[in-house]
């Protein structure tokens, strides 16, 4: 394949080396009109995708072929290709942030809570005082460095500032790819173009704010000391220096095994893959991991692992159940199916590409084989659980580091090595970059045109895999205040009935008031429901007793999850709020455009 990089500059001096400038700023014009010319107030089944103004898609087209001519010129300089990055992780990470008046993900309101509840509380609590909340005190590392956090920022709360995580959490894991993938090229197209697929690849939405996102990073930080200090090499240089990395690595091998229940075991495999390879047959990384995972497993957690034990064996070797999504998690509906497909052909195109990149660079065969390894690790973990239906997308989040670096190498005529270099050198490089430029147009096309199609057609499929799902994942302002209206009046002791726990502050209070999710519920139950909605509601919630009370709450986002997720239509559920509306054992509290509050009566009466 031709390599244009290999041709004579077409701008001559500082006009060459100033303009992968235009491309870049361009680009960020774009986007700076485009969130600012973006309505989010009326989100369709398309989430983001079609709330965006046109001139976003047209910025990322722009970024993503500038990113392509300049990482692939070798006079570039290796800062205009890191700040193409920045500029994608901006435009991929922080236009949610920017759009968006409420922070994202029922889930990152989850976790507010839970460090909300350790900020008041003082202290780790057991399952007898907060329940299935427990869970969060018994790996409170995550929690307990944002309560920190919040405490020496002096702010209110972590929804200050949790709508920018995802950007923050990306950055994060900058630094340590750069140093697995140095450590196995030092062609810079090849290392850059690999970060590039990386971020356009890891659509799976677990850099929110969420233990998982810096569990996620210490676990790339682990493997990227590990692969640059603990082979045969870096050994024989000799132990005191050795001795340091292994503290270096045992202190985030601590922050992740209190922080996350998976990661650990994902490290792990990875750890043990990497065994394979004589360059890295050294067992001290895997048997601290394995030390200090067993150590918290058989003491701070081992109340939850006691309860979840027996399911957890019965998971194992069940693929098919491991990996299926269940009811409650089918998309439904043009939008939903939609993005979700574009999620999978993201996913799988970098597989294929990476397995193009292993076909085709046949030096990387061999001189990657340990990332290749780490691809591969993740996989048997199909068969250990399902992980709450989730396996799936955390086995394709670990696979990735490696798979985007094969996948670059296939977008790539032929990867550098330094060897390779010096014999081009003497051999005469010049005379062979000359041949190179006079091949025929149609092999220039196929090594420079198709590639940017490939990267341009991954950098455009991530917005729809990523925020295609907002309208479940957004909480317009009004939905945040009626529910923080609900809590701001329940006495302790009260229930919060909800169809289910998409909604923003859905846990607050959770160490005073109860809820119930009757989605949650056998299906047999919510067919009564549906049937006869404010009788058995108000069956379900007559047990509450003075001075506490017993709320219905319906919002816009339990709706969108329920419409959009497979469980109930919005006739279904119009259908339950017009029935609780008209019952007189029901008393509406609150309203506004995103949802209604109501209250069961604790006085007798008739249910019409």
């Amino acid at each position: 394949m031709t390599d244009l990089s290999d041709l004579p500059p077409v701008w001559p001096g500082r006009r060459a080396l100033a303009w992968p400038g235009v491309p870049l700023f361009a680009a960020l014009a774009l986007w700076v009109y485009a969130v600012r010319h973006t309505d989010v107030s009326g989100l369709d089944d398309y989430g983001l995708i079609t709330a965006l103004h046109p001139t976003f898609w047209a910025g990322l087209a722009v970024l993503t072929t500038g990113f392509w001519f300049t990482v692939r010129d070798p006079r570039r300089r290796g800062g205009w290709a890191a700040a193409y990055v920045l500029g994608l992780l901006v435009m991929e990470r922080a236009t949610q942030a920017v759009v968006y008046p409420t922070p994202l993900y029922a889930w990152a309101w989850k976790h507010e809570a839970v460090i909300d509840h350790l900020l008041t509380a003082g202290g780790l609590q057991t399952a007898d005082q907060v329940g299935d909340m427990a869970v969060y005190d018994q790996w409170p590392g995550f929690f307990a460095a944002q309560a920190a956090l919040v405490r020496l920022l002096g702010v209110d709360s972590t929804a200050m500032f949790m709508a920018w995580w995802p950007l923050a959490s990306s950055l994060m894991l900058l630094l340590p790819l750069l140093l697995i993938y140095r450590t196995f090229t030092e062609d810079r197209r090849l290392i850059w173009t690999a970060v590039w697929l990386f971020y356009v690849a890891n659509w799976v939405g677990q850099d929110y704010f969420s233990p998982q996102s810096v569990a996620y990073a210490l676990h790339v930080g682990v493997l990227a000391v590990v692969l640059r200090r603990f082979g045969r090499s870096a050994v024989r240089r000799g132990q005191p220096r050795q001795a340091v990395w292994t503290v270096v690595i045992t202190v985030m091998l601590v922050a992740i095994v209190i922080s996350h229940q998976l990661t650990p075991g994902m490290l792990v495999v990875c750890l043990l893959a990497l065994c394979l390879s004589r360059r890295y047959r050294d067992w001290v990384p895997v048997v601290t991991t394995v030390v200090i995972f067993l150590a918290w497993c058989l003491t701070a957690a081992l109340p939850f692992l006691s309860a979840a034990m027996p399911d957890m064996i019965r998971s194992i070797g069940d693929v098919g159940a491991n990996v299926e999504t269940g009811y409650g998690a089918t998309p439904t509906g043009t939008g939903a199916i939609a993005t979700s497909w574009a999620a999978r052909l993201l996913s799988g195109s970098v597989l294929l590409l990476a397995a193009l990149g292993v076909l085709r660079q046949r030096v990387l065969r061999h001189r990657a084989r340990p990332l290749l390894l780490i691809a591969a690790a993740p996989l048997p973990m199909f068969a250990a659980s399902s992980y709450g239906s989730e396996m799936i997308f955390r086995v394709l989040l670990f696979m990735l580091p490696g798979a985007a670096f094969f996948a670059a190498a296939a977008l790539l005529p032929k990867v550098r090595t330094l060897a390779a270099d010096a014999a081009a050198r003497e051999a005469g490089s010049r005379q062979a970059a000359s041949a190179k430029g006079n091949a025929k147009g149609g092999r220039r096309w196929l090594g420079v045109w198709l590639p940017l199609a490939a990267l341009l057609g991954g950098t455009l499929a991530f917005v729809p895999a990523y925020s295609g799902k907002d309208r479940i994942n957004y909480f317009p302002p009004q939905e945040v205040a009626l529910v923080r209206q609900l809590f701001d009046q329940a006495p302790d002791g009260s229930l919060v009935v909800a169809a289910n726990r998409n909604y923003p502050l859905a846990y607050d209070s959770y160490w005073s008031v109860d809820h119930y999710w009757f989605l949650d519920d056998a299906r047999s139950h919510v067919d009564r429901i549906v049937q006869k909605p404010a009788a058995t509601l108000a069956s379900d919630m007559a047990g509450v007793e003075r001075p506490a009370r017993a709320y219905f709450l319906l919002t816009q986002g339990q709706s969108a999850n329920s419409e959009m997720n497979g469980q109930l239509t919005k006739a279904q559920l119009d259908r339950i709020r017009k029935s609780v509306a008209a019952s007189p054992r029901f008393r509406l509290v609150a309203q506004n455009s995103a949802g209604w509050l109501y209250v069961l009566k604790q006085s007798e009466g008739a249910e019409r």
